[in-house]
């Protein structure tokens, strides 16, 4: 891997900015990834259907947590529909391959697209996203 993306991974490791407990949340989902016991706590706050504030708590492998806090980087201050799509683009980018606009769609988390050729990471890296779209497909409404 290259310099960039270790120091992407290691900035959100050491630094992360959503890694916290999140009052007043009215989504909140449990993700966890069985392979290798990784496991988040997703938490949303959303007002008009605008993700206002995000937070994820939680333990797992430096891949996972740096991309759950990319993930909310990302997706805060955004609608739900587009966080779903963002959410879409990145599981597409992690298992096939995706345009050049799409990568850059998705911003930070793009430096993860090379994680499909460690099998073993994927699901690391795609436990926030994968949390994220179960939330809003079972809480629609919340």
């Amino acid at each position: 891997m290259d310099s960039f993306y270790n120091e992407v991974l290691t900035e959100h490791n050491l630094h992360p900015e959503h890694k916290h407990e999140l009052e007043g949340a009215n989504y909140e989902l449990l993700g966890v990834n069985p392979s290798c016991g990784d496991e988040i706590t997703l938490k949303l706050k959303v007002e008009d259907n605008i993700i206002k504030e995000g937070s994820y708590v939680g333990d797992g492998c430096a891949i996972s947590q740096a991309s759950a806090d990319m993930m909310l980087d990302l997706i805060i201050g955004r609608p739900k529909e587009e966080a779903l799509h963002l959410a879409d683009v990145f599981s597409r980018m992690i298992k096939d391959k995706i345009s050049e606009e799409e990568l850059e769609e998705l911003e930070e988390a793009g430096v993860l697209q090379n994680i499909s050729h460690m099998p073993a990471r994927v699901k690391c890296a795609m436990l926030g996203w994968r949390t994220l779209k179960t939330m809003f497909e079972e809480t629609p409404n919340a």
